[in-house]
């Protein structure tokens, strides 16, 4: 056999050889490209826990009053007791007034009124309540929504002293719907019964009117806003 035929065989064996180690070669780097894949396939594929993607809940225009409706079904509780920073009082809630009822007890379970002030005290008069001027009171309003509620003064009730009645909303209200965060309570003898057909009582207070009366009595600036801050520190709805 010829140098050049056993040359050429060589080189011939030689490419073969490196033929083979280039498809093994390529073979191999492919899986891991798989397996990343696979990989990624599953993780933009994997469930969320159930509710990760719903929506937080809020009350609005359209869905309150349903909401309140379903609320009050079976709703026995009637009493909510508000410690303040002068003291506590409790208020006994009306059972026909049920948007009323239902929607003071739901904001008191929430949380909504503690760390709120009687924001704007008239002397003789009322104690208004549920407002602050802090960043955290309107975080609480936006996190349960803007609604209002429809008022309901046919049920027969008078703004007798010690009466817990709701404020209605100053923006865009020709039929003096309810702004559902705030309440007053009437301090007046025996009553402010021009009130009547304009607000609805929805219940009253039962003990600690006279914590009532001192809140009352706090000296107030401009705006009814007094001067020395009183806080509901806490609000529970009692069994």
């Amino acid at each position: 056999m010829s140098v050049k035929r056993i040359a050429f065989g060589t080189i011939i064996t030689l490419l073969f050889l490196v033929g083979c180690k280039d498809k093994t070669e390529k073979k191999t780097s492919k899986e891991p490209q798989t397996d990343a894949i696979q990989d990624t396939t599953q993780t933009v594929e994997v469930v969320p826990n159930e509710g990760e993607l719903e929506e937080e809940f809020k009350l609005n225009e359209e869905n309150s009053i349903q909401f309140f409706f379903d609320y009050q079904k079976g709703l026995k509780e009637n009493k909510v007791k508000l410690t303040t920073s002068m003291g506590s009082f409790t208020v006994q809630l009306y059972d026909n007034v049920p948007y009323h009822k239902a929607n003071f007890i739901y904001l008191t379970r929430e949380g909504y009124f503690d760390g709120t002030q009687f924001h704007r005290i008239v002397k003789d008069f009322i104690i208004q309540g549920g407002n602050a001027d802090d960043d955290e009171t309107a975080d609480k309003r936006r996190k349960l929504g803007r609604y209002l509620l429809p008022p309901d003064t046919r049920k027969g009730y008078k703004h007798h002293r010690g009466t817990i009645s709701m404020p209605s909303s100053e923006i865009n209200n020709p039929h003096k719907l309810a702004s559902p965060y705030e309440f007053f309570i009437v301090v007046t003898k025996p009553g402010s019964y021009h009130l009547d057909g304009g607000f609805t009582p929805f219940g009253k207070v039962i003990q600690g009117m006279d914590v009532v009366d001192k809140i009352n009595k706090v000296a107030v600036g401009k705006g009814d806003w007094p001067q020395q801050n009183v806080y509901i520190e806490k609000a529970e709805v009692l069994q």
